[in-house]
């Protein structure tokens, strides 16, 4: 069972003296797998909280963005769009229903 992994790692293995098995996904296949890979990151992200597993989260979402069609600035446009009109997280809300 294989998975989606970054551009440099078959040289990388190369490096190391031994032989990777790849391919090259189709579109449909690239976007389930970047789906996967989102999960595997945010779980990875969950266990170990470092910065290292926070860039590969976003690294991701980067990818995803881009192979949807969209650039990094639309992204970056809806996100602050978004944080205009209903806010971020900074000041910690913690919602516990309506009374």
């Amino acid at each position: 069972m294989g998975k989606l992994v970054r551009d440099r790692i078959p040289e990388i293995i190369k490096a190391d003296g031994k032989v990777p098995k790849t391919r090259i996904l189709s579109e449909d296949e690239y976007l389930q797998e970047l789906d996967i890979k989102l999960s595997e990151e945010v779980a990875e992200y969950q266990a170990d909280k470092s910065i290292e597993e926070m860039a590969d989260v976003l690294e991701v979402l980067y990818s995803i963005c881009e192979a949807r069609g969209y650039t990094i600035e639309q992204l970056m446009d809806v996100k602050q769009k978004k944080n205009d009109k209903r806010g971020g997280f900074k000041s910690r809300i913690y919602w516990e229903g309506n009374e």
